[in-house]
């Protein structure tokens, strides 16, 4: 945690009064040479003596010692994108301890607790040991219970929920997830056909067309992560299997997801890829993870979220309302590593190993990866 900034506040503050030592010290009651011993941070006032500080010079005493008890919005995207960066380089433990001290700094900053319990949801994977693993995750549900207890913002409340929900999937206490949502779903009523109809009464067409723009977006991709379950639940149906499929891709060939959000569309293709392998398709199963690798491979970097000839409005959007504004929760090379991973680490198509198919595709994966190195 960073020092106390009460001695560079009290020369700042000191000097634009022109004021000078002897002046503060004598108002306060104490020596020059306190004043002079905490405008060096040599020591700090005593806590009784805080008060009157900050009477003197007009400011609150947070002011005083340079507390700053919330983050920006900006200043929140460059210590994710930091502690990210950090994850994939740096001793996990180490970036743990990090994470551990900013959030005992700004422990009532909900955004700040929410986005450092996403990036330890994101890079667990990182830990040494599964138990570890675990551990980290719990870490994760106690920030998520935080930023419920602590924020006002009924967004920003339902995103922790959702995000614990998962935490306590991945622990396997599917149970509490039960009772966690139980009563949440209801009858969805869009609101962005009502603001925009707003905006346009009020004369501003643009934003009442953002406001749609980003309604659909958001929706496309929400319809893709409903879809994607559903299908693996409905794998025994053949019928309904397929229609499923032919559906999903569908609408990811309507909304152009290979340009528009290609790091979903490689969900998709992977998804269904692992459900024809559970249905014992082995040529569809190899047909899904060849677009997989395609796509890939392809031109998608830098991958980043942003609109496309249809979404014209969508990037202002973006960089307005989404806590990361167009970056990703991981880090572009983490991706990249875990595209070609999902496939060689996992054993989700163990079955395939001595295909020739198959081994053509890790081959190209592999070797595409080792010239990033």
């Amino acid at each position: 945690m960073k020092e106390l900034k009460i001695g560079h506040i009290l020369v700042e503050h000191r000097r634009r009064r022109n004021i000078t030592q002897e002046e503060l010290a004598e108002y306060i009651g104490v020596s020059k040479a306190s004043v002079s011993k905490w405008e060096t941070a040599t020591t700090y006032p005593d806590i009784t003596l805080l008060p009157q500080l900050a009477t003197f010079f007009n400011i609150s005493i947070d002011e005083l010692v340079g507390y700053e008890p919330q983050m920006t919005k900006t200043d929140i995207r460059k210590l994710y994108t930091q502690i990210s960066h950090d994850f994939s380089k740096k001793p996990f433990h180490e970036v743990m301890e990090y994470c551990r001290e900013i959030t005992k700094k700004y422990f009532s900053c909900a955004p700040l607790l929410f986005q450092i319990g996403c990036l330890y949801v994101n890079h667990c994977a990182f830990a040494k040991t599964p138990p570890e693993t675990l551990a980290v995750l719990e870490e994760a549900i106690d920030l998520f219970i935080r930023v419920k207890e602590e924020s006002d913002q009924v967004y920003l409340i339902n995103q922790a929920v959702n995000m614990e929900a998962f935490c306590l999937l991945k622990l396997g206490r599917e149970q509490e997830v039960i009772e966690l949502l139980s009563g949440s779903i209801s009858l969805r009523i869009a609101s962005e056909p009502l603001l925009s109809q707003s905006y346009k009464m009020a004369g501003d067409v643009e934003k009442a067309k953002q406001i749609l723009q980003a309604g659909i977006y958001q929706i496309t991709i929400e319809l893709l992560n409903l879809l994607l379950p559903y299908m693996e639940l409905c794998e025994k149906d053949d019928g309904l299997f397929e229609e499923i499929c032919r559906r999903t891709l569908a609408i990811t060939k309507i909304f152009h997801l290979e340009t528009l959000h290609p790091s979903v569309l490689l969900t998709v293709y992977f998804s269904i890829a692992h459900n024809f392998y559970r249905r014992g398709n082995k040529e569809k199963t190899l047909d899904m993870l060849e677009k997989y690798t395609e796509l890939a491979l392809s031109g998608i970097y830098p991958l980043r979220l942003h609109g496309d000839s249809f979404f014209t409005l969508l990037d202002d959007w973006l960089e307005e309302n989404l806590p990361l504004g167009n970056q990703l929760p991981k880090e572009e090379a983490v991706i990249r590593k875990n595209i070609t991973e999902a496939l060689t680490d996992t054993g989700l198509f163990a079955g395939l190993s001595d295909d020739a198919r198959f081994q053509k595709i890790i081959h190209t994966l592999k070797n595409e990866e080792e010239l990033r190195l």
